[in-house]
């Protein structure tokens, strides 16, 4: 089995979205008191309603990603191995017929290799999340999981960025990793564009915990699942709807476990979300 360079795009693609995770949350963090008429919940109800310390999130997190970490390398050396093999029979196969592929045009090759990585981000963004619908929802329907797995990441009642990936090992290992694992695999993509994709969906996920509602945040607009939905999930009253992470809400309007939302100002100041009233139609958007 081949070894990995220290900058290989392999070793990259294992280290980069965790340093993405605490670099984006750490941006929220910076932000601070200058965003909090956009945030969902006050700071009171953060340090208050949260049922576990700052100190244990970070060190669940971090635990989360040695997890991680140490998965995806075992995933990374095969692709090393594979790579080395394929490169090895190309060589072979150019000084016995003359290196055919200079003839085909660079621009050709540049414009085809975009849409495919577009086409397997997109595969990699379907197969995630229905995989993350299906054992989310699970999860909470087994209350023995629920009880004893899923529960820690609902000890946040509050979510915030590096809260994000605070989880039981065992939840983190089935939806986040072997959910990650799955969506590379099926979408066939490259070392190097699953630094983009996973970094991509590290970003994701973090916005949608962040718990503020940003005007120019570009994912909370092209994006139904986004904070404001997926606190209503957190709530008590939202426990068995809004299950669909990290990107669509697909699943849960096939499935019935859809809750809309309405954004609306809170009397004390920021803003928070609320389930619209059933007489609105699911397809309505956030005000």
């Amino acid at each position: 089995m081949e070894q990995m360079e220290l900058f290989s795009d392999e070793a990259l693609a294992i280290f980069v979205p965790i340093v993405v995770y605490w670099l984006y949350s750490a941006l929220y963090l910076v932000l601070g008191k200058s965003m909090d008429k956009y945030r969902l919940h006050s700071r009171l109800e953060e340090d208050s309603k949260n049922l576990v310390s700052k100190r244990d999130v970070i060190t669940g997190v971090l635990l989360q990603q040695l997890v991680q970490a140490s998965l995806a390398t075992i995933v990374m050396l095969v692709c090393c191995t594979v790579t080395y093999y394929n490169m090895s029979v190309q060589v072979t196969g150019d000084r016995s017929s003359g290196s055919s592929a200079e003839a085909v045009s660079s621009m050709k090759q540049t414009t085809s290799s975009y849409l495919i990585l577009a086409w397997q981000f997109v595969v990699g963004m379907v197969v995630l999340d229905g995989w993350q619908y299906m054992w989310h929802r699970y999860l909470h329907q087994n209350r023995f999981l629920y009880r004893h797995i899923h529960s820690w990441h609902h000890r946040l009642v509050v979510p915030y960025p590096y809260g994000t990936l605070y989880n039981h090992p065992a939840e983190g290992l089935l939806l986040d990793t072997m959910g990650g694992l799955l969506a590379f695999v099926v979408s066939g993509m490259s070392p190097r564009a699953s630094i983009y994709f996973f970094s991509f969906c590290t970003v994701k996920a973090i916005d949608d915990h962040c718990g503020m509602m940003l005007p120019w945040n570009v994912f909370h607009r092209c994006f139904w699942n986004n904070t404001a939905y997926h606190d209503l999930h957190h709530q008590v009253r939202g426990g068995k709807y809004n299950f669909s992470q990290p990107f669509f809400v697909t699943w849960d309007k096939v499935f019935g476990t859809h809750m809309p939302y309405v954004v609306e100002a809170r009397p004390e100041g920021g803003i928070q979300a609320r389930p619209q009233k059933a007489t609105v139609s699911c397809s309505d958007k956030q005000n």
